[in-house]
């Protein structure tokens, strides 16, 4: 055993050395002091770190299929009241929704901001059960009332009871109402009134809208679409002037849910363009992004970047829309987060780095300082600084 002793103390590859041959200065302890709390200053910061999750990054080819996208928004336009601000969404799918109303809720809001009215979408006006004729005749003894279309009947059966079901069947005939007052549904119901109640008013717009993973549109605007000729247009209610003052702000816009460390670009962006008429647009392209949380959790969301557009009704200029426009579309590569810690042995690895790195340095601060110390001294004891 004292050969195996004697051998395995030939491999010490740290002598040592008496201590009668030690020469401890000042210096060497003013940096054994700066290079002891360097230390431990880095080995706690990476202590911190290695406690902390880090997200790991990867992009992959997005080969997902036949999902839905939910939008959500917030959306406050200070010049036009709620009564005439529409939802509509299309895609290049062929698929369209015009005035969507569910799961949007609208804030009648007055010039401070102040709330007035929280309601659902939609005018709410009470719906007319006996009106005075029947396709422009009396109503026969006991006759169920079915008032008309104004023309836009797809049937004799169809019946438009409401100023609403006239607009309607307008807009699928892809005509435009000219002027509500002329409806009497419109009359009975008050809404002509009721739009001019609103006068001076702003609203604050909110919800969600489902559509198809693919690319497409949405979009805010005064009036009731409808699609003619393969062109989208706008039913502009005659009751106002035809200029509407568009300017916006956009509280909130995000594709999907919320993930840790998601930044919407949109979120708070007002535009108030110095001409408040015209088509205010604005190209996404959406990145779909899987967030993974350090428990497993998956959560399916959406990244976006955008481009921003502003088309002015000016004289001499194709006449735009006054509305607000989200373009869509995907990027093909898709982003992946996944929350993880650092490896144990990562962060030894780390810390036996910055010991031996700080050890190593102050050794060499040290023997520079020593040597050039001595140096001095003995150029002084030779009068060569005299």
């Amino acid at each position: 055993m004292e050969k195996v002793f004697n051998k395995l103390r030939t491999l010490d590859a740290y002598p040592k050395i008496n201590e009668d041959f030690y020469s401890r200065t000042l210096s060497g302890g003013v940096i054994t002091l700066v290079s002891s709390l360097l230390t431990l200053f880095l080995f706690f910061s990476e202590f911190r770190l290695y406690l902390h999750t880090v997200n790991e990054t990867k992009l992959l080819v997005d080969t997902s299929r036949g999902e839905k996208l939910r939008i959500n928004f917030d959306v406050t336009f200070p010049s036009i009241p709620c009564s005439l601000l529409s939802v509509d969404a299309m895609d290049i799918s062929g698929e369209q929704h015009i005035d969507i109303r569910h799961d949007i809720t609208k804030k009648r809001i007055d010039a401070h901001h102040n709330v007035i009215e929280i309601r659902p979408d939609g005018i709410g006006s009470p719906k007319i059960e006996t009106p005075l004729q029947k396709h422009g005749g009396r109503l026969e003894h006991n006759e169920t009332y079915c008032g008309t279309c104004y023309g836009a009947e797809t049937s004799d059966e169809h019946c438009c009871n409401t100023c609403e079901e006239v607009r309607e069947a307008y807009r699928k005939k892809g005509w435009a109402i000219t002027n509500v007052e002329l409806i009497d549904q419109c009359k009975r119901e008050g809404f002509v009134q009721k739009v001019k109640e609103e006068e001076g008013e702003g609203c604050n717009i909110y919800g969600s809208l489902e559509v198809n993973k693919v690319a497409g549109n949405f979009h805010f605007s005064p009036g009731k679409s409808f699609h003619h000729s393969s062109v989208n247009l706008q039913d502009l209610l005659a009751i106002q002037n035809d200029i509407y003052n568009i300017s916006h702000k956009i509280n909130r816009l995000s594709f999907g849910d919320y993930f840790p460390g998601v930044v919407n670009p949109l979120d708070g962006v007002q535009w108030a363009h110095d001409s408040q008429y015209g088509m205010y647009q604005y190209f996404i392209k959406v990145v779909p992004t899987v967030y993974t949380d350090i428990r497993g959790r998956t959560i399916k969301s959406n990244q976006y970047s955008v481009t921003e557009h502003f088309r002015s009704n000016e004289v001499g200029r194709p006449q735009a829309f006054p509305g607000v426009f989200f373009f869509y579309d995907f990027n093909p590569i898709k982003v992946t987060f996944k929350e993880e810690h650092i490896p144990f042995l990562h962060f030894i690895t780390n810390i036996c780095a910055i010991v031996g790195g700080i050890f190593t340095v102050a050794g060499i601060v040290d023997s520079f300082v020593y040597h050039g110390q001595r140096a001095i001294k003995k150029k002084r004891q030779l009068g060569k600084f005299s």
